[in-house]
């Protein structure tokens, strides 16, 4: 990485610090901790560090000028090899290569990618996430700023796992181990994706919404204090409730909300499961 115009050379070569910690995975904008709101601690001191990359001074050019690739952005951050760089060794190495499908995928430094990552064009995981091992990304997928996002995961065609940078406290999007994100949904503000839940297509969720549990029979919310969680193994598709009163019950318009159905069982497994082929 060269030194960005201007920039201090100490600053500079701490932000070039950061970039590999974070790509190796040895530094994370948020770990697991049972302690924590929503079971995973936030780490305000590298979203700091993030924001002071941005502060770096000078602009570089990447891919062939005015093709279709050609990309502009801060010289101090740039992008991930995903052909020769460290991440790519790693996985190769560990017997898993991170697959990348022909067709115009960028992933910005700063960014994780576990061995066996697939993803698929067009698609853009941005600086400070974590992407897990196996996980699929398809197609028009955008991995947010920070966000985390867990082993054997499925983000299926047009997701939007939204990013946070400011305040430095906020809560990244988690989604965990073996979910499955249906085409089109929309994960934003801090919300938790539990273990091996299941989001049908079109489902939208942030992190102080609510959610309505049919089978627990209860609404569950999200605070500024405490994200919205959906529960390990939940199985969660769009809904609708009625206005309560006033114009609204009189015209009988109804709010969006997402609901809980069921548990995943053997045939919501059948319907999400991966063939190893498209890995």
């Amino acid at each position: 990485m060269s030194t960005a115009v201007g920039a201090s050379p100490d600053l500079a070569a701490e932000v070039a610090r950061l970039l590999r910690d974070l790509e190796a995975g040895t530094l994370r904008a948020a770990e697991p901790d049972p302690s924590a709101p929503g079971g995973w601690r936030v780490n305000p001191d590298v979203k700091l560090r993030i924001l002071e990359a941005f502060r770096l001074p000078g602009l570089r050019d990447w891919g062939d000028p005015g093709g279709i690739l050609a990309a502009r952005d801060r010289a101090a951050i740039g992008l991930v090899d995903l052909l020769h760089g460290p991440a790519a060794h790693a996985a190769s190495a560990a017997g898993a290569p991170i697959r990348v499908v022909p067709g115009g995928t960028t992933v910005r430094a700063g960014a994780h990618l576990e061995p066996g990552v697939t993803i698929v064009p067009p698609s853009f995981v941005n600086i400070g996430a974590w992407v897990g091992r196996g996980t699929m990304v398809d197609s028009h997928v955008l991995v947010g700023s920070c966000a985390q996002i867990g082993a054997r995961v499925h983000l299926s065609a047009g997701v939007q796992v939204g990013g946070v940078l400011e305040p430095a406290g906020a809560r990244p999007v988690i989604v965990e181990d073996d979910a499955f994100i249906g085409g089109g949904c929309g994960l934003y503000e801090g919300v938790v994706i539990g273990r091996g839940a299941v989001l049908g297509a079109g489902v939208i969720l942030n992190g102080q919404g609510r959610l309505i549990d049919l089978v627990g029979e209860r609404e569950l919310r999200g605070t500024p204090d405490a994200p919205l969680v959906v529960p390990d193994g939940a199985v969660v598709v769009p809904g609708s409730r009625p206005i309560a009163g006033g114009y609204g019950a009189a015209t009988g318009v109804h709010l969006s909300v997402p609901v809980i159905v069921k548990r995943r069982d053997g045939s919501t497994d059948a319907r999400t499961t991966l063939e190893e082929a498209l890995r």
